[in-house]
């Protein structure tokens, strides 16, 4: 059974720009694993490990939430970490313009996935990007400097892309870490009026 989750995919130029961000925090720390460059996306929600008919119940509710929703426009903005920089465990950039549009897409898939079985969420959702996963704490704790750089990075604008579309994708393990492959995409509503 494939690992499964939803997402918002991001343009090539976003990409790059957030990679450019990892590569400046790159050398300052041997304690995380930053995400690569074609990994990068916003998780909408985790599904875990699903069957092909878990999986097409999923879809349905993507396909319901991607149809009463418009494109919007999403700005990637700062760097920061959960919970917080004394502690890191994630490393991420934030989302600022289209956190509303955002939070609202993924209410709405939330409700519909909810409606097909699937449990909530533990946790309220929180716009952001993952870029990377400390995986040693000791370590990272003493690296100040990897610390410094996020938070004058706190306020610097990084991308700016429009969303159309969203995917369920699936995650496959494999020996140099995870490949992601979109098992499908559905276009936000262009409707009018």
């Amino acid at each position: 059974m494939p690992r499964a989750f939803i997402a918002i995919l991001l343009t090539p130029e976003a990409r790059d720009a957030v990679t450019d961000e990892v590569e400046r925090l790159r050398p300052l720390s041997g304690a995380v694993a930053w995400v690569p460059r074609d990994n990068l996306h916003l998780t909408l929600r985790f599904l875990g490990e699903q069957g092909e008919e878990r999986l097409a119940d999923a879809l349905a509710a993507l396909e319901t939430a991607a149809a009463t929703g418009e494109p919007f426009t999403l700005g990637l903005h700062g760097l920061g970490a959960f919970p917080g920089l004394e502690r890191p465990r994630i490393f991420w950039v934030g989302v600022a313009e289209g956190a509303l549009p955002a939070r609202g897409l993924q209410a709405r898939l939330e409700t519909g996935l909810a409606e097909r079985g699937f449990p909530p969420e533990a946790r309220p959702w929180h716009p952001h990007l993952t870029v990377g996963r400390v995986f040693d704490d000791r370590c990272c704790r003493r690296e100040v400097t990897l610390r410094q750089a996020v938070a004058q990075a706190g306020s610097r604008p990084v991308a700016r892309l429009l969303i159309t579309a969203i995917s369920l994708m699936k995650s496959d393990l494999e020996r140099d870490g995870a490949r992601y492959t979109a098992l499908a995409s559905r276009p936000l509503s262009t409707r009018v009026g």
